[in-house]
């Protein structure tokens, strides 16, 4: 069996015990602390500095780099990600030391129209970004997933660049989602890798049809995991989404490692902005996105588990009263 081959049947056919490997770590991985670091601004790209530097990693660095925005729509941010975010956070992977930079995504609308609509194309040209349209790959580049005990009735396909990528890197947005979802963060963000009627799958037919929605959500995240995410919270949707919605100015960036540690502090986020009742009224770790994540072991277990480091006195204050909320849920 040869490298490609080999990696194939870990990722695909054989995640079956993948799957069993990290259920076996669920609990060890629910107990270790995650550092979301919290910047108060205005300015996105001060925002994506300092948020990634607040983390006192670098796990860019001589990789090749993806990127998966929230391009689900070309619709204002927060209906989509931000341009000068985008931008500046591909400026600083390349000053982190990044080997090579792409940016991968599949939208709602045909892919390639909601860049064109967004001026992506001529961006990520200046900044020596490689554009990867999931639209255009072949069928072979969709990968089945079946995880064991998953909601998916006969599993899903992912992006192949996604579960290939060597570092990943996820930038989110600061909303909710009229449609089921609850919200759109880091795990709601990867519902943009599976396949859709385009590809000739029907799994987001399945998604949006399905009680077990979010739960689902949580799913498609288990093949792959993000080495940074970084979220855009300058402007929220407190309530619609994803693509329109009750627009407030938060003036937040987050970046985490721990895809459940910083939806959980998007959560708590919303919380602070009084968000409509499907936000309001759970306990933010019985959230069935966040509650299907740990038990799936892709992050902190529980509000305990959470460090949020602010990056200056402003969102030091700012810190103490997100942090009084994930306690309470």
């Amino acid at each position: 069996m040869n490298e490609y081959s080999r990696r194939d049947f870990l990722k695909c056919a054989g995640v079956a015990g993948s799957v069993i490997a990290v259920l076996d770590q669920t609990t060890l991985l629910a107990d270790t602390k995650a550092t979301v670091a919290l910047t108060k601004t205005q300015d996105r790209e001060e925002g994506v500095r300092n948020s990634l530097r607040a983390l006192r990693i670098n796990p860019v660095k001589n990789k090749d780099v993806l990127v998966k925005p929230n391009f689900n729509t070309a619709d204002v941010p927060p209906g989509s990600t931000h341009n000068d975010t985008l931008v500046a956070l591909v400026k600083e992977l390349w000053a982190m030391g990044a080997k090579s930079i792409s940016l991968g995504e599949r939208s709602y609308p045909p892919t390639r129209q909601v860049m064109e609509r967004k001026g992506i194309l001529p961006l990520m040209k200046d900044l020596q970004v490689k554009i990867i349209d999931f639209d255009t790959l072949s069928d072979a580049d969709w990968v089945l997933v079946k995880p064991e005990n998953s909601h998916w009735k006969n599993g899903f396909r992912i992006a192949r660049p996604i579960l290939d990528a060597e570092c990943l890197v996820s930038t989110c947005c600061l909303k909710t989602h009229q449609y089921g979802g609850v919200f759109t963060m880091s795990l709601k963000l990867h519902v943009g890798c599976v396949a859709t009627t385009r590809h000739g799958y029907h799994y987001m037919d399945e998604l949006h049809s399905s009680p077990h929605q979010r739960k689902m959500i949580a799913e498609i995240n288990e093949p792959f995991k993000p080495a940074l995410i970084v979220l855009d919270g300058v402007e929220a949707f407190v309530d619609g989404g994803p693509m329109v919605g009750k627009r407030v100015n938060s003036g937040v960036f987050l970046a985490s490692t721990d895809r459940v540690a910083i939806d959980a502090t998007g959560v708590a986020i919303l919380k602070s902005l009084e968000s409509n009742a499907a936000i309001m009224k759970p306990k933010i770790f019985e959230q069935e996105q966040i509650a299907r994540a740990v038990e799936l072991g892709l992050g902190v277990g529980s509000p305990s588990h959470i460090e949020i480091a602010a990056t200056d006195e402003n969102a030091g204050e700012y810190r103490n009263k997100v942090l009084e909320i994930l306690k309470e849920g």
